[in-house]
């Protein structure tokens, strides 16, 4: 599918859900995108894990959210003044159901991969109409109800009911195509019934009257006709071909070589063109006469190339038949054949000339490249039923682009309508061709840019928050956005762990290889319980020279605090001592109480604790012995009771407190 269809998707969920529900939806399908570019072709599978991740997220069924996303498309196109195009379809809304098909058409040339579905205006009444909808994709029925439903209702004040009658190889939930059991191509097939009020349209459908001089014009004779455009083809009630126009058989005996020119009045319309659209539409006399305003593409059914295609014309035996009295040569056969003879002598080359044109050179690449037949060709136009002949009329022209795709199906400007826009809209599409194609390159590459700009962004945006988690607490950092500048909490009672490195530096040094030595040192003992850190159980709050102050219980409360500040104690003097660092040594002290937070300091701001609980956690770390975890007669009581192992010191003298009964942490709970 083409961006524009997600970016409709993307805007209105975020513009009625919000931003966080978008990313709720990009995180659970893994969507990579931070943008869809318009003319960009995306996965088809990611509108229904869109509209399944929306389901999970709102709570709203998985039909809700594909109807929604079919409304979203119908709102968002008007932004490119795709609206005016569906309002000049005509002024009722049954005006538009059958031209639904040629706007596909005519959105081919902006967006020339799209994968169109096809429909099909089957029955009209004063209540609404049906419409069969055909298309290579599951799954997208609702969608297309959501897209009914927002057009006759933004374009046409209509209050429109949409619902699936009968429905084939249709699978809920995908977009990956029909499950193929069988060896021929299987279609998803959907009649929908359309409630609405369709009485102007059917009154003004009824009571349509001839002009006058409509009714007195004389009857048209059909080779006149034929010779005005030569792109004809008549069909009876069995849809065999009763007439063609010059340049129709011209071009079947170009493409088919070695069958008899005469053969191809008198056959099936379907065994000479392939239908491309309407797609897998019967092609029934009754069938074809409730689609007249529908535009057909029919692909020209070939087995050669040019040069065999006449070789096999001139050099055929048709002396057989003679009997045939039914199949004789009209004037267009003729003439193709008498070009087919000028051909022959105008273009007859040797063998060597030959074998010489079947390999190229490419002049933009230097290497040989292998010669390609003709390319098939499509022929669009509209079926009329003529009253005066009892007969339907297939008025086409060939679909061609620019020269190159003239020349590749082996026509000329001459085979062209004179009187139609067919060889200016050609000449036009080679003139401007290039420079389109250099403007659409420049997008292109102003897109990728925009879309690198953005994922740079995106991650220097990751990068300045995790500093700013890493120096303040992130629940405090999004207040702080909020702005509450002065953000102070208290604590009723937490954990405060202090841990010195011991023996680090000898104050007896003065050469800078030392310093340098100690810094290192420091650094990996610090790293080391860095790395115990287990968020948010436990928050580093600062070091300060050889000291590493940590919490439990604060920012994030946590009623287990002491438990897990032992638990990190007992780790981190298990990690420092797996380092064998010769002559260091490390020592914790651990409190618990009461403690007031809050962040300090404009140029480099810090999270900090103050209270009573923090000195004397920094006094039980000051007066501890080395590779020893010291506790406070507090501590010590909260985790014996959980069945951690604690020895008693006895009394300590502390400074400020005076004695106080101290006890060493030995392992935690078995």
């Amino acid at each position: 599918m083409y961006g524009m269809l997600y970016e409709s998707v993307q805007h209105y969920i975020q513009e009625e859900y919000g931003m966080d529900t978008w990313k709720k939806i990009c995180h659970i399908v893994d969507c990579k995108h931070n943008s869809f570019k318009t003319h960009q072709i995306y996965p088809d599978k990611l509108m229904p894990d869109f509209a399944a991740a929306l389901s999970a997220v709102t709570g709203q069924s998985f039909d809700f959210c594909m109807n929604f996303f079919g409304k979203c498309f119908v709102r968002f196109f008007s932004n490119f003044g795709y609206d005016k195009m569906i309002r000049s379809t005509g002024r009722y809304y049954c005006d538009f159901l059958q031209s639904i098909d040629n706007i596909h058409v005519q959105m081919k040339f902006t967006y020339p991969k799209m994968k169109s579905p096809s429909m099909q205006l089957t029955s009209m009444d004063d209540n609404g109409a049906v419409i069969l909808y055909r298309s290579g994709r599951t799954g997208m029925s609702k969608y297309l109800i959501g897209q009914m439903t927002e057009v006759a209702k933004q374009f046409y004040g209509l209050d429109l009911k949409a619902y699936v009658i009968e429905s084939q190889n249709d699978i809920c939930g995908g977009t990956a195509g029909p499950i193929k059991l069988t060896d021929g191509p299987l279609t998803v097939i959907v009649k929908y019934r359309l409630d609405f009020d369709n009485r102007d349209y059917m009154a003004k459908r009824v009571n349509i009257v001839a002009h006058p001089t409509q009714v007195k014009m004389p009857p048209v004779d059909l080779n006149v006709f034929l010779e005005l455009f030569p792109f004809t083809v008549v069909l009876n009630h069995d849809m065999k071909i009763t007439l063609a126009g010059e340049k129709i058989i011209e071009t079947w005996i170009l493409h088919n070589p070695g069958v008899n020119p005469k053969h191809f009045i008198g056959t099936h319309v379907m065994d000479v063109f392939k239908c491309r659209r309407p797609k897998d539409t019967k092609v029934e006399w009754e069938t074809i006469l409730q689609m007249r305003t529908v535009l057909f593409e029919f692909e020209l059914i070939r087995t050669g190339n040019n040069r065999a295609a006449y070789d096999a014309a001139l050099n055929a035996d048709y002396d057989d038949l003679d009997s045939c009295d039914d199949l004789s040569l009209n004037e267009a056969q003729t003439m193709a054949l008498a070009k087919a003879a000028e051909f022959e002598k105008e273009h007859a080359k040797d063998e060597l000339e030959v074998a010489a044109a079947k390999e190229e050179i490419d002049e933009a690449t230097g290497q040989r490249r292998p010669s390609v037949g003709l390319r098939s060709i499509l022929l669009k136009g509209q079926m009329f039923y003529i009253k005066d002949v009892d007969s339907l009329i297939f008025l086409c022209s060939p679909l061609i682009e620019n020269l190159d795709e003239l020349h590749s199906i082996g026509l000329y400007l001459n085979d062209l309508n004179p009187h139609g826009l067919s060889r200016e809209l050609v000449m036009a599409g080679w003139q401007h061709c290039s420079k389109l194609e250099m403007l659409f390159e420049k997008e292109e590459l102003r897109s990728d840019e925009l879309e690198k700009s953005l994922e740079l962004a995106d991650s220097w945006k990751r990068q300045g928050d995790e500093l700013l988690y890493s120096m303040i607490p992130r629940p405090i950092a999004e207040k702080m956005r909020l702005g509450q500048e002065h953000v102070c909490q208290s604590f009723e009672e937490v954990s405060v762990i202090f841990i010195e490195v011991m023996n680090i530096y000898d104050s007896g040094a003065n050469s800078i290889q030392d310093a340098m030595q100690a810094v290192t040192t420091l650094n990996k003992v610090f790293s080391a319980l860095d790395e115990e850190i287990i968020s948010p159980f436990v928050y580093k709050v600062e070091t300060v020279g050889m000291v590493y102050m940590a919490v439990s219980g604060a920012p994030d409360i946590n009623p287990l605090h002491a438990e897990h500040a032992c638990d990190m104690a007992l780790r981190v003097i298990k990690k420092v001592k797996a380092h064998n660092l010769q002559d260091v040594a490390i020592r914790v002290g651990i409190n618990s109480g009461p403690v007031v937070a809050g962040v300090v300091g404009m140029k480099v701001p810090r999270y900090c604790l103050f209270g009573d609980t923090v000195n004397t956690a920094s006094r039980m770390e000051s007066s501890c012995d080395p590779w020893k975890i010291q506790l406070s007669n507090y501590t010590a009581i909260k985790v014996r009771e959980v069945g951690y192992k604690v020895e008693a010191r006895g009394f300590v003298k502390v400074k400020g407190k005076g004695d106080m009964e101290t006890y060493w942490l030995l392992e935690g709970p078995e």
